[in-house]
């Protein structure tokens, strides 16, 4: 297994991360992988290697992660980063020795479809196709859960600034919901949210926007009263000039056990409470997995994560005995923002200085030019006399040239 760092065609500067059951933010060469450069390769991997990787700079920046799973009998081959909605995918479930066996497979749970020969590809895929897959060859067993994520295509620098300026949220804030709950969805942009619309995918349709069969449009929120399984899919905020907010999955359950875990990216550092629930209570005995693996049994159906790190990102889902398993559930941990250099400091004053100056110095001149103009009360007017004719002369040698000015 190889792993690199790539940006603008140079990598320099760049170390390979990774945080397991284990360790926490250990660097490629410190008792495992070997490092060359801003790349890394595994020569032997195993189940302890399952973790999430990244690439961080001397800065602190860091790139997107990648979950790797090292698996036993059964694995699903699938795109380890997003892919961009349009293109084609493939899945392939093997075992060690094959990649020919008839396989099942699964997306958030439910069977949608069998192949005789263990491959699918999906077709120009739309973010209905995000998703928690696994597959399973009878005989063999199932293979961990695969999250795959479809990215939109970014049109411009200003469609990107407004995808980064804009988030959707969910009041209750969850990821999960029993059917018949009721839910509201709203864009929310620079404390306006003013031109944004909630569209979804779902199973059934395509980029349909709140209001066109299903929910209840109010600005840019979106209420949905009674929810079912048909509700499920993947949720975003979508500007008039076609801008994109990051997308969210709910699950809408028929089923008798939920999770309720974060919809939104969590922060590194944060904590996060997971609760396994019935339709009627919160307090009963719950397992909780994540990537198919037992983590913690609760006697109360409440568990809560630190500190959490890249570590904790993952697929989770929870048991309550006697009533059932809950859907997975995506929790996503990102990096905090690291510190702006001093260059990119100075380059920010700098930008400010360009920008603010012009108009501080026209202001300055334009309130001086004020308050140096002449009043109403106060205009000095000059009336010069002429000197007289030498035939006027003659008439009064007696008087001098005179200038005489006036205050009116």
């Amino acid at each position: 297994l190889s792993l690199s760092c790539e940006e603008d065609d140079s990598s320099a500067g760049w170390t390979l991360r990774r945080n397991t059951t284990r360790e926490t933010r250990t660097q490629c060469g410190a008792d495992w992988g070997t490092s060359a450069g801003s790349s890394c390769k595994i020569s032997y991997v195993l189940p302890w290697h399952s973790g999430v990787y990244w690439c961080e700079s001397r800065e602190g920046a860091t790139s997107q992660s990648i979950n790797i799973t090292v698996s036993g009998a059964v694995i699903l081959q699938s795109p380890v980063l997003p892919v961009t909605e349009g293109e084609n995918i493939t899945l392939i479930c093997r075992t060690q020795t094959s990649s020919d066996l008839p396989a099942d497979f699964y997306k958030n749970g439910s069977l949608i479809i069998d192949r005789p020969t263990g491959h699918v590809t999906i077709l120009h895929v739309s973010k209905a196709d995000e998703g928690v897959y696994r597959c399973n060859i009878r005989g063999h067993g199932e293979s961990p859960p695969s999250w795959i994520s479809i990215k939109l295509l970014i049109k411009n620098d200003l469609l990107h600034r407004d995808l980064t300026l804009t988030r959707l949220t969910v009041s209750p804030s969850s990821s999960q919901f029993f059917q018949w709950s009721s839910l509201s969805l709203s864009c929310e942009e620079d404390d306006s949210s003013a031109g944004w619309t909630l569209r979804r995918n779902t199973t059934t349709e395509t980029r349909t926007q709140c209001g066109a069969g299903w929910g209840k449009a109010a600005g840019s929120s979106c209420n949905i009263s009674l929810s079912f399984p048909s509700d499920s899919g993947v949720y975003w905020c979508e500007s008039r000039e076609g801008a994109t907010s990051q997308s969210i999955n709910i699950t809408v359950s028929g089923g008798a056990v939920i999770l309720q875990s974060p919809v939104l990216p969590v922060m590194e550092g944060e904590n996060i409470t997971l609760i396994c629930r019935t339709q009627t209570s919160s307090d009963l005995p719950a397992d909780f997995y994540k990537h198919g693996s037992l983590v913690i049994d609760r006697p109360t159906g409440h568990v809560t994560i630190l500190h959490v790190s890249k570590a904790d990102e993952g697929v989770y889902r929870c048991n309550i005995r006697g009533h059932g398993e809950s859907p997975p559930s995506w929790i996503s941990v990102t990096a905090p923002p690291p510190d702006p250099s001093p260059l990119q400091q100075v380059f920010t004053v700098v930008r400010y200085l360009v920008v603010f100056c012009p108009y501080v110095i026209s202001t300055v001149l334009m309130v001086s030019l004020y308050r140096h103009r002449p009043t109403g009360n106060h205009l000095s007017v000059s009336m010069v006399m002429t000197p007289p004719t030498h035939a006027e002369q003659g008439l009064d040698d007696g008087h001098d040239d005179v200038t005489t000015e006036h205050q009116f």
